[in-house]
Parts: structure tokens; C-alpha cells; sequence
């Protein structure tokens, strides 16, 4: 198989110091001649370019340092070495120039052929390291995005076996995910919200959110699809589905070792998303800006989402309807903040809610892309 020769380009003023440093060099080489800067420039047009510069530095109509400076500024040429020649080596400049190496002018044969050979052997070296790290980043995009796909398909199953035992519908999880995620763009900027909602975090959010109710395994059957009024101990069984959910999170970071934002927010929301604003919701009774700012927008979007959806112990209510409730439950039940971040963004939650409306004979698809 033929191997192309490395090209070299040498520069300089004096036609016999071409002649013999051509000489020197043309048995292994393919070697490419100039006597001014600007043939220098032009000769880096054509295709394939030279693999290493030999450059007079007293050019003509530019000095060499100047010429490799435009090789320098150039992405096409910047990473091709440069060596100087110089009547009288002034290293410090020439490296300073962007320079690789300097040769003393007459240029002695053995050495300039063992510089050459060198820095080729490099920049092949360097290019190598280069096309391996492409391919290893390529790699691990590729198992990083297959990595996040099992961790969403892992989330839709675990968050999926605690909706389908209750009378939730089918795309239910679907909506809430999209609802917080909305309101965390809406507020990322408000002042209360900014050092939680960064982009990162809300893509983390919206992971975490089909989470919120995983606990129910946990609650008898008898108890959780009991379709007449809770007696008081019975729905103190179901508030319990907060507590285990965090428990299911916790015994995760503890066998991990460590935790992350999205197995906090997973925490959070399975913990909080109960409580109210105003201290009377469960299993903490927690105040106001106590609640996890993950879970007041996991309150506001769960409650909008059943308030919505039919169930076979109520019809479905109007958006308007959900809205109206949900604002006279500003401050008591929810953020203010929150709701008002909701009714900004009223006609968001229409289209989400219109995509990804309930189909009685649709089975739920893939877990969804936060867009």
C-alpha cells in the first residue's frame, strides 16, 4: 500500500540555501519551494497543505515571523509546525513567534533531518491523540444517552406501578412532569426561585417528577381504590405514600452512597408535594417557604391535573374551572408565586393538557423528551 510522503515547505530569501536544503531533504520528502512570505501563503491553498514549514526569517517582502503569525491565526493552518532559520538563532523570539524549533544557518544535513523527522513524528502523534479523544467523546455521548434513556424508561416503569393501581389516567404523568417543568421556566427568574431553577435543575425536575406518588404500593388495595369517603384512619394510612416514597429515595442514596439533584427532588417531591402552603397540608405540616420549592410546583401541577381529568368518582372540571380553584387556593394551599406563574402561563398548560389528553383505548407510550 503506498504511503503518501509528508510535505515540506521551505521558505527562505537565498535560492542556493533552497537548492541545498531541497536536497537534503527531497529523498523522503515531497518538498514544496518559496522565496517570499506571500508564496508561502499562497502555497497553504492547495490541498493537501504542507505538514511542516522550514522559514527563513528574513523574507523579503514580510519576515518570517510575520508570516507564521498568519499561519498561526488561521484554524486551517495554525496547528502545522513551524521551523525558523536563522543566520543568528534567536530561540526565545522564534518559540515566542509560535515557532517548534530553530536551525542555525548553514543548515547542517543530519540535523535538520533528524528536526524534520521529529516534529512530523510529532504533529502524527498529536493528530492520533486527536482522532482518540473524538472517538472516545463520541463513545461515551452514545453510552451516555443510552445510559439516560434506561434511567427514563426505569423512572416511567417505577412511577408507572403506582399510578395504574389507582384510578389515575393513563397520561397523567406525562402532564405533571410538563407542568413543573413549564413553571420552572416561568419562574427561573424570579428572585425566590432563581438559585434552584437553573436549566440543569429543571431538566432534573422534570425527571424526577412521575416519581411523586411511587409510596402507593405501599397502600392496600382495599384502602387506595376504595371508591366511597376515606374513614379518618384509613386516610391516615394514605398519607403514609409520602413517607414511603421518600423512604424507596433515601434507601437509594444510602446503597449509592452518595445523592444528586434529581434523587433530591425525587426525595422532595415524594416527601412534600402534600403539604400547603399555609402549614395544614401532610405528613409535616410545613410553612411557606419551608416546603421544597420542588414540591410547591409539584402541589400546584398535581392538583390542575386532577382537577382536569375525569375519575370514577368525579367528572372532569373545566380549565377555567381548575384555574378559579387553584387561585382561591393562593396562599393557602399554594405559592402564591407559583400560582401566579400558572395563570401567566395558562394557555401552556391548555396545550399540554390538550397533547397529552387521556385516550381510553391509547395505551401510555415512552416516557417523554423535556423539550
Amino acid at each position: 500500500m503506498n504511503t503518501r510522503k509528508a510535505i515540506v515547505l521551505i521558505a527562505d530569501a537565498a535560492a542556493d540555501n533552497l537548492i541545498s536544503i531541497n536536497g537534503m531533504l527531497q529523498e523522503h520528502y515531497e518538498v514544496l519551494l518559496a522565496n517570499q512570505g506571500a508564496g508561502v501563503l499562497q502555497l497553504m491553498q492547495q490541498v493537501p497543505r504542507p505538514d511542516l514549514v522550514l522559514l527563513d526569517t528574513a523574507l523579503p517582502d514580510m519576515d518570517g515571523y510575520n508570516v507564521c503569525q498568519q499561519l498561526k491565526s488561521s484554524p486551517d493552518t495554525a496547528e502545522i509546525p513551524v521551523i525558523f532559520l536563522q543566520q543568528e538563532a534567536d530561540e526565545a523570539r522564534a518559540l515566542l513567534e509560535g515557532g517548534v524549533d530553530v536551525l542555525h544557518k548553514p543548515v547542517l544535513a543530519d540535523l535538520l533531518r533528524a528536526r524534520v523527522a521529529a516534529h512530523l513524528e510529532l504533529r502524527h502523534s498529536r493528530e492520533l491523540l486527536k482522532q482518540q479523544r473524538n472517538l472516545l467523546e463520541h463513545v461515551v455521548e452514545e453510552l451516555t444517552v443510552e445510559l439516560s434513556q434506561m434511567l427514563d424508561a426505569m423512572i416511567w416503569a417505577l412511577a408507572s406501578l403506582a399510578e395504574t393501581r389507582e384510578y389515575e389516567t393513563a397520561n397523567h404523568l406525562r402532564r405533571v412532569q410538563h407542568y413543573v417543568a413549564a413553571l420552572g421556566r416561568q419562574l427561573c427568574s424570579h428572585p425566590r426561585f432563581a438559585d434552584e431553577l437553573s436549566a440543569a435543575n429543571i431538566k432534573a425536575l422534570f425527571k424526577a417528577a412521575p416519581l411523586h406518588d411511587i409510596g402507593k404500593v405501599s397502600i392496600p388495595d382495599a384502602i387506595l381504590l376504595k371508591p366511597d369517603r376515606l374513614t379518618e384512619a384509613e386516610f391516615a394510612v394514605i398519607k403514609q405514600h409520602t413517607v414511603y416514597g421518600r423512604d424507596a429515595i433515601v434507601a437509594v442514596e444510602q446503597q449509592l452512597g452518595y445523592s444528586n439533584t434529581f434523587l433530591r427532588f425525587a426525595r422532595e417531591i415524594t416527601y412534600s408535594h402534600q403539604e400547603k402552603y399555609d402549614g395544614s397540608g401532610y405528613p409535616q405540616g410545613l410553612v411557606g417557604d419551608a416546603i421544597p420549592i420542588s414540591a410547591r410546583l409539584m402541589a400546584v401541577a398535581d392538583v390542575y391535573d386532577a382537577l382536569i381529568s375525569k375519575r370514577v368518582y368525579k367528572p372532569a372540571f373545566s380549565h377555567e374551572t381548575a384555574m378559579e380553584m387553584i387561585r382561591q387556593g393562593s396562599g393557602e394551599h399554594f405559592d402564591p408565586d407559583v400560582v401566579d406563574a400558572m395563570l401567566t402561563i395558562e394557555e401552556e398548560f391548555m396545550e399540554i393538557a390538550a397533547r397529552y389528553r387521556d385516550e381510553a383505548d391509547t395505551p401510555a407510550s415512552a416516557p417523554a423528551a423535556l423539550e
